[in-house]
């Protein structure tokens, strides 16, 4: 699509692609075309040059033209990705089920993990599709999602390419019966990644690192079992997806290390929303949400202690993730258990 639209630039006078593009002038300053007709088409241009003007410019016909194609996709990608740059979101309270304000408004950073918390049917996904389509006060909750302190564009709300957001729910069904490296690199390819082979060596040793049970690169998606799915698309969200702002249902239930999962989704700076009934994964987060009768009733800032207790959580954790795999894999659990977890 974009080489396309590239090569019908190279079709249109000059002076209506600067207005179109004002960079573009950049390119010409860059390439030594300090006068010349801005009423040419860029293929009019590099056809009048002499031989001598060729020499000048140290530059043939055929690279010009190649160097401004790829002037073009590094400028679109450039702006693109700054466009989809989100610093903060903010959820501007709406009702709860019984049509009371929840009179809230909470801003969420980059880098930060929100878990969202509550009893089973009391409003935890709702959320997240709330914040899924960036709800505008046409909900039911009547909610309204600020991205950067600013409502919204159309094209953000519903842009299938370029979307602000990654959801990973309880259940990844894939319908392509392809291969796991299949899967990554079409995804790749569609966003124009160079180094494909890499990414898709790096997101699938991340996903075996993150699930249970390791996978190879040939088996096929449809094949992987739910632990393994959640593991390869939470990688492929780290490593490949754009998307800045990443919500995830239940991941206590995805047989994965949520721990690393979380951290690695950080550490890519994107923000993320999370509901769990899991208490180390409520701990884990910044803050939590939480709901209420369909509503959010407060938002608890993690405090010291908590995070002391959450170390402690993690050491328990550890040991009992140990005893499953124990279990799993065949073996018998022949010591004393009290003793093991030191209680």
């Amino acid at each position: 699509m974009e080489n396309t639209i590239n090569n019908e630039l190279l079709s249109i006078p000059i002076v209506d692609v600067i207005d179109r593009y004002s960079y573009v002038e950049n390119f010409f300053d860059f390439v030594g075309l300090k006068e010349f007709d801005k009423k040419q088409t860029m293929k009019e241009l590099v056809a009048s040059f002499s031989d001598e003007n060729l020499d000048d410019l140290g530059i043939g016909r055929e690279q010009i033209i190649d160097n401004f194609i790829a002037f073009m996709e590094k400028m679109s990608e450039s702006i693109e990705e700054e466009s989809n740059s989100v610093n903060s979101v903010t959820i501007i309270g709406g009702y709860n089920k019984f049509n009371e304000k929840e009179d809230i408004s909470i801003t969420l950073k980059k880098g930060e993990i929100i878990s969202i918390v509550g009893p089973t049917g009391s409003g935890k996904s709702r959320l997240l599709e709330d914040i899924e389509c960036l709800a505008q006060r046409d909900t039911p909750t009547k909610r309204q999602i600020l991205v950067n302190d600013k409502v919204p564009e159309e094209d953000k709300r519903f842009s299938i390419e370029n979307k602000l957001i990654a959801q990973l729910s309880q259940n990844m069904n894939f319908i392509m019966d392809v291969t796991t490296s299949e899967f990554i690199t079409r995804h790749a390819e569609s966003r124009r990644i160079k180094n494909i082979d890499e990414i898709v060596e790096a997101i699938i040793k991340c996903a075996n690192d993150l699930a249970g049970e390791k996978f190879s690169p040939d088996v096929p998606v449809t094949q992987l079992s739910g632990g393994q799915s959640r593991a390869l698309m939470i990688a492929d969200t780290a490593l490949l997806s754009k998307s800045p702002i990443v919500l995830i249902d239940e991941i206590e239930n995805a047989g994965v290390d949520r721990k690393k999962a979380l951290e690695l989704l950080v550490k890519r700076e994107k923000i993320v929303l999370m509901s769990t009934h899991d208490p180390l994964l409520a701990l884990m987060g910044n803050k939590r949400i939480v709901i209420k009768n369909g509503g959010i009733s407060k938002v608890i800032e993690t405090s010291e202690v908590e995070k002391d207790n959450l170390e402690i959580l993690s050491k328990f954790d550890y040991k009992v993730l140990k005893l499953r795999n124990l279990l799993r894999t065949g073996k018998e659990i022949d010591f004393n258990i009290k003793d093991y977890l030191n209680i």
